[in-house]
This record gives C-alpha cells, structure tokens and sequence, in this order.
C-alpha cells in the first residue's frame, strides 16, 4: 500500500502547482502551490486575503493536501501509483473526479466518486500500469471538454503526462521491477502513437480536399454539403492533432521519468 508515499506524490504535486498565480481565467482566482483563497478561507475558517494566499507556507499546504484531498482518496490504503494518478485529479479537479477516473479505470466497481471498500479491493487486484493509462485517458478526456481548455490545456497535458509517467515508474518499482526498461517501452510506445496521429491527419487532410471516392465527386456536392464536409474534416484533424500533442506530452514524461530512474 501507498502509507508513507505522500511526500513522493507532493513532490510530483509541487512540480505543478509551483507558487502564486492569479490568472483572470482562473475560476478558483488566487492560488498558490495549488491551494485557492477558497480553499484557504476554508481552511483556517475565517476571511483570506490574497496576500495571505501569497505568503502561504509549504508546511501548511502540505497539511491541508492531507487533510483535503489525500486523505478523503484514501491514499494511504491505495496501491503505489494509484494513490498519485487518483490524488492529483483530485487536486486538480476535486476528489470525487479523481476517484472516479479511478474507478471508470478500474471497471467493474461503483462508479460514485468515493474510495470505499469495493474500489480499494479491486485496486489492489488490478494490474496497476492499465489502469494508470485508463484514468490518465479519462482525465484528459474531461479536460479537453472545458470551456477554459485553449488558455491552459497545454499545461494541463503536461502534468497528465508527467502524473502517468511518474505513477507507472512508482508502481513498476514498488512491484520490484526495474522501473527503466517498462518507462521507456512507454516512452516508444507514445511516440509511435503520435506519429500515426499526425500521418492520420495528413491523411484525413488530403482525402478531405479529394474527390472522396465512387460516383460523387465533390463538384456533385450542394454548398451545404461542402461546408459540412469541411468542418468534419476540420474537427477529425484537430482531434488527432490535439490528442498527437499530448502523445508527444507523455513521450517527453516517460523519457524524462526513465533517465530518472537510472539504469
């Protein structure tokens, strides 16, 4: 189990949640090393400034990590790895995201957004680097849904990617393997990935701009049918290509997770 792994996972949580911001964009305003003045004046249960936010201690954002979010995941009880790719969602999204990306990854448990008995039982059983994947995929699945997606979505890719990376690389040690050789096979295998998402969109590109095959030809078309036609094949394109990028994201973390490990 995952007791004594919260300092390891708040080092992957402070590599993004670095110090204070206070973006416009932000629906959660002044945060800093991930926690917002919302879930400061909860804390300390009175009124917050954002100066207070400001010179917020890493000692007590790491007490209210615990209390807040690792903690109601249960991480201590989870496996290895799945303790970090369920905490940091969590963090990021709420708890009752994290613990359903887990369990959606798990499959076969409830899906209701809480760590209780059935969905640690099943955690312990599964394979842990599938599931890592799995809810890494579903989280970023969501992420590309929000409305906020073109003024953070490169950063949040890549702390997905960097999550997945570092999760798998704890899991695979704490089974007692060697963590090298697994991170770079992952690493290989995104980076094959990526390259068959940007051939499929050059692809879709070319087939979009032909004739499309059989009788009809794109001059048979009515106006109507051109303009939808375009926009399908706009949108198949920059699918692939966003979810190409993040490939590249995850080839980078696996790369970078792998020459941490060592030989």
């Amino acid at each position: 189990m995952a007791r004594g792994n919260f300092e390891a996972c708040m080092a992957e949580i402070f590599k993004h949640e670095g110090g204070f911001v206070n973006h416009p964009r932000d629906p959660g305003g002044a945060t800093n090393m991930g926690i917002t003045i919302g879930t400061l004046r909860g804390w300390r249960s009175g009124p917050v400034t954002v100066e207070d936010v400001r010179t917020l201690t890493k000692r007590e954002a790491k007490t209210i990590y615990r209390a807040r979010y690792w903690n109601p995941v249960k991480g201590d009880d989870l496996p290895v790895g799945l303790d970090l790719v369920t905490f940091d969602p969590a963090v990021n999204s709420g708890n009752s995201r994290g613990a359903r990306w887990l369990q959606q990854a798990l499959g076969g448990v409830s899906v209701d957004g809480k760590v209780g008995p059935q969905t640690l039982g099943a955690a312990r059983k599964a394979e842990p680097v599938p599931v890592i994947k799995r809810a890494c995929a579903k989280r970023m699945g969501f992420l590309r849904g929000l409305r906020t997606w073109d003024a953070f979505g490169r950063g949040w890719s890549r702390r997905v990617a960097s999550v997945e990376a570092v999760s798998v690389a704890m899991a695979v040690a704490a089974a007692g393997a060697p963590a090298r050789p697994a991170l770079v096979a992952e690493q290989d295998s995104a980076q094959g990935k990526a390259e068959r998402e940007g051939q499929a969109a050059g692809g879709t590109a070319v087939a979009g701009g032909g004739a499309g095959g059989g009788a009809a030809t794109l001059a048979d078309l009515p106006v109507w049918g051109l303009a939808g036609l375009a926009v399908a094949v706009l949108v198949i394109i920059a699918l692939l290509l966003g979810q190409r990028r993040h490939d590249l994201d995850r080839a980078a973390a696996y790369q970078a997770a792998a020459l941490e490990a060592g030989t």
